[in-house]
């Protein structure tokens, strides 16, 4: 990647970068995908697809992938994990 630019994200899996790069656009970072994965590799040597950010918004970027990162996957077992242990710590 050429200079000025920071990455805040990579994934094996193209749509989470996509998702990832949609976020950081609806919040005003300018993002570009590099994607280093080979297709006719991608069965046996996985390769990276990495997201870029302009330098001076790469502080920024982190913190909101990180935010993005924390968040509920929306598994309904893990959602009744956690509401089970909310409501433990209220007995």
């Amino acid at each position: 990647m050429e200079k000025g630019w920071t990455k805040v994200f990579a994934s094996d899996r193209p749509y989470e970068t996509e998702i990832v790069k949609g976020m950081l656009i609806e919040n005003g970072i300018d993002a570009v995908i590099l994607n280093k994965q080979s297709s006719s590799y991608t069965f046996t040597i996985p390769g990276q697809v990495e997201l870029y950010v302009p330098d001076e918004q790469a502080e920024t970027a982190k913190s909101l992938v990180t935010q993005h990162n924390n968040l509920p996957t929306g598994d309904p077992y893990e959602l009744d994990e956690e509401e089970g242990n909310k409501a433990g710590d209220h007995e």
